[in-house]
């Protein structure tokens, strides 16, 4: 991997090597082919680490410095998700230009220094669809910017099979052995997760990134839903989900 990116923030200095990759980039899985981001932040460090960890990615990147001319920017560039930061020296602030990217249906994630409940409460009320306190994690922005972009419609839907599981992803159903399984929303992103990588071994952190969106949850929880939906699949054939322990979870192809 490149090293371009920070060890875990952000910082004022050049970026420096990015230790994310050692546990998985939060991007693996995701099938959201070419999305196009916007990034508009004054900090040319962090606008330089952000576009180079979306880029490696693989989405297309544009950025900018400031809102001035965002205008003439989304006339040139279709995007689909903005990162903003909130507190911007020239032109219009992050929220002023929450609401302006709306009105293009473009889903923004917010950046701010300022993290009490009042500020974010703000930038939801702008429009904003998430928001990173700064300083941010690499690992996690990228997390949220696939999140966004899952719910926002950009991510293919179809079905696919791994041995007798059948997952849709446009229905969000799945089935084992013909037989319909009553899933949570979070055991299906679990499951979704999990056949997207038949045969590989998956940590808790990673499924905490993939699933959860950042890695900031107490790992346990994988352990709980893991539980339950091993339970499920386990109702209508042989084990599909094997332990490694001390390691993650494998779904046997």
């Amino acid at each position: 991997m490149a090293s371009y990116l920070s060890p875990t923030v952000i910082e004022s200095d050049p970026p420096m090597l990015d230790t994310y990759h050692q546990e998985g980039r939060a991007g693996e899985g995701r099938d959201v082919p070419n999305a196009k981001i916007l990034i508009i932040e004054d900090d040319p460090a962090e606008r330089f680490v952000l576009e180079m960890a979306l880029k490696d990615e693989e989405y297309e990147v544009q950025t900018r410095a400031d809102g001035v001319a965002l205008d003439e920017v989304l006339a040139g560039f279709r995007a689909d998700l903005a990162i903003v930061d909130v507190r911007l020296p020239v032109g219009p602030d992050g929220y002023e230009l929450a609401e302006r990217l709306r009105e293009d249906e473009v889903a923004v994630l917010l950046m701010s220094g300022a993290s009490d409940t009042d500020d974010r409460l703000a930038g939801f009320e702008a429009g904003a669809d998430d928001y990173v306190p700064k300083p941010i994690s690499v690992r996690e922005v990228l997390a949220r910017v696939n999140a966004l972009l899952r719910r926002a419609g950009r991510a293919s839907s179809g079905q696919w099979q791994v041995g007798d599981l059948l997952l849709d992803d446009g229905a969000r159903t799945a089935a084992r052995n013909g037989e319909a399984l009553d899933l949570t929303p979070t055991e299906f992103d679990l499951l979704r997760t999990l056949a997207r990588h038949p045969g590989q071994l998956l940590s808790k952190i990673q499924l905490l990134n993939m699933v959860w969106g950042f890695d900031g949850y107490d790992r346990n929880v994988v352990e709980v839903h893991m539980s339950s939906l091993r339970h499920k699949l386990d109702a209508q054939g042989p084990p599909l989900i094997s332990t490694v322990r001390g390691s993650g979870y494998v779904l046997e192809a």
